[in-house]
């Protein structure tokens, strides 16, 4: 009886055995399951811009998207959302620090850092061939914007430039070229130090206004003209209501093509690599279209009826000169240590170019 009873645990026990076994590999199995399920879903990245579906620069946004696409095998998704879907460019540019945007095509926003201004600084380059040495991701300017962005979480992965700036105004201008005469207009300018310090030293007056109420504000008198803009942007906007565009060259329009570090961290050796080259590939070509663009809106004011004044850089260096030798007046808001460094990296490639 003993023994029976023995023999019954025993299959029992064999029996647990065979079902804990049965259990342990449906377990393993599903365990298996999902790690490979996990491994192979993709990464997808939210891409913030700023600029209307049909920009150029919403275009290279797409174009980043599908390279990046490719190389990774879809590993890397990459959901691009223009014109402003996602928030301005304040908005995006804290939601890139928290990371719950992870990518972004906008411009700088000084506010979190205002050394970010350096970016708007006028005169220190005139030409395309001097923003691309300005701007190469080698640069001195481009080591010290990631610093800046890096310091607050964000990874600067590009510059791109929109195009460059100049003045668009509802009334003639007095000796444009020299930095000593009044203008005779009362310009409107971003709420900006880098902006304020420069154009009044070479004599111009200022207002500043919201942006919004810009266009108003030149039709009605308030101000007679606007600067902050590029080519491209200033057509579109206030194309209807100036009579005059002084192509200055003084500053340029230029985005920063950011992803957040939280993001950047996630992302594989290979696929970090993967995207900052088709970051590098973009940031390059937007010179030669910005070239492009500015030259085709500039066609277009001039059938509209505006008067286009083209200048050598031969022409604007005394207007340059006079934006260079306010600078120093950046000092106590972006740091002397800053400012100097920069007045010698500007002129270093300005010699390269007069070579």
């Amino acid at each position: 009886m003993k023994s029976k009873k023995l023999g019954v645990i025993g299959m029992t026990m064999t029996k647990r055995l065979i079902m804990f076994s049965l259990v342990s590999v449906f377990c393993a199995v599903s365990l298996i399951s999902m790690v490979q399920s996990a491994a192979a879903a993709p990464l997808v990245l939210k891409f913030a811009g700023q600029n209307p579906p049909e920009h150029f620069a919403t275009t290279s946004m797409n174009d980043i998207a599908k390279e990046v696409a490719q190389k990774t095998n879809n590993r890397v998704q990459i959901k691009v959302f223009p014109a402003n879907q996602l928030g301005d460019y304040s908005l995006v540019y804290e939601e890139l620090i928290r990371g719950t945007v992870e990518m972004a095509m906008i411009s700088f926003p000084s506010q979190f850092d205002n050394r970010m201004d350096l970016i708007y600084v006028q005169g220190y380059t005139s030409s395309y061939e001097q923003v691309a040495k300005v701007y190469d991701p080698n640069g001195w300017f481009f080591k010290k914007m990631d610093e800046f962005n890096s310091n607050l979480g964000v990874k600067l992965l590009g510059m791109y430039l929109e195009g460059m700036v100049g003045i668009g105004t509802v009334k003639p201008m007095r000796d444009p070229l020299n930095p000593k005469v009044d203008k005779g207009v009362l310009l409107r300018i971003p709420n900006m130090d880098v902006f304020k310090t420069a154009l009044e030293g070479a004599k111009f007056r200022t207002i500043s206004i919201p942006f919004a109420d810009v266009y108003q504000a030149m039709q009605t008198g308030v101000c007679d003209g606007d600067t902050g803009y590029s080519i491209v942007a200033a057509y579109t906007t206030f194309g209807d209501v100036i009579k005059h565009w002084y192509n200055f060259n003084k500053n340029t329009e230029c985005l920063g093509v950011m992803v957040s570090d939280k993001v950047w961290k996630k992302l594989s050796p290979e696929d970090r690599k993967v995207l900052q080259q088709a970051v590098n590939k973009q940031a390059a070509l937007s010179i030669t279209n910005a070239k492009a663009n500015d030259q085709k809106y500039l066609e277009l004011m001039k059938k509209k009826g505006v008067q286009v004044h083209m200048y050598t850089p031969k022409e604007l260096k005394p207007m340059m000169d006079a934006f260079a030798a306010t600078w120093s007046q950046l000092n106590q808001s972006k740091g002397k240590d800053l400012m100097d460094e920069f007045k010698k990296e500007m002129k270093k490639i300005s010699d390269e170019i007069a070579k």
